[in-house]
């Protein structure tokens, strides 16, 4: 079953979202009611969800007692723990959860073609892509349009963000507001980048207003 339009939100748990979280973004919480807005939204009029959630053991390679904030990090969003759950605001619904081992392509069209929740792609790493996965659920729901959102704007967004565009999606809405990242100064020379190569930067209320989708 096809679904022209995805909202595709990226890594909204509690140990990014909360001031006490393992590796909080400064502001994140701020960013709540907005996330929430766009998660109703979606469920009211119909639009599955793309979540993506990091989900972490000791052994994994992104996860360093000495990291460098850049391919390492600290311990979060470790299996189990609260840390790793998505925040009350971005709950989803009836979600299918695809662990970042590979399923055969056919079986998992075959799934997704009878499930109307939304899907949650756990990853190992800060890219989304690094789920084997991921490119089965695109192929298999055929999005014209996909709207994303979430923490952070310099990691895990951009890394989704621009496998999307490699992936020759035909329009991506990056809801800015919606989104925080961890180096601020990055922000506006991204978001040139993206203009350039098509990305509609949109508002939490474009979306919500019913002006975009």
């Amino acid at each position: 079953m096809k679904h022209p339009v995805i909202f595709w939100d990226v890594d909204t748990q509690h140990d990014f979202m909360d001031p006490d979280g393992k590796l909080y973004v400064k502001g994140a919480e701020l960013i709540e009611p907005k996330l929430e807005q766009l998660t109703r939204y979606a469920h009211t009029h119909g639009i599955q969800i793309v979540a993506s959630s990091d989900d972490h053991e000791l052994e994994h390679a992104e996860i360093s007692a000495t990291p460098d904030f850049i391919e390492t990090f600290p311990p979060h969003c470790m299996r189990g723990t609260r840390g790793a759950e998505k925040i009350p605001e971005t709950q989803l619904t009836s979600p299918m959860v695809i662990e970042p081992d590979p399923i055969p392509h056919e079986t998992l069209v075959r799934r997704l073609a009878s499930h109307d929740g939304d899907v949650l792609l756990r990853k190992h790493r800060f890219d989304v892509f690094s789920n084997p996965n991921t490119g089965t659920v695109i192929e298999a729901w055929d999005p014209t349009e996909i709207v994303i959102y979430g923490v952070t704007l310099d990691y895990c967004v951009r890394y989704a963000l621009d496998g999307l565009i490699d992936l020759g999606i035909p329009t991506i809405y990056l809801v800015l507001d919606a989104t925080k990242p961890i180096v601020a100064d990055v922000v506006e020379p991204l978001v040139a980048k993206w203009k350039m190569q098509d990305v509609r930067i949109v508002t939490t209320d474009d979306v919500v207003c019913g002006r975009i989708v």
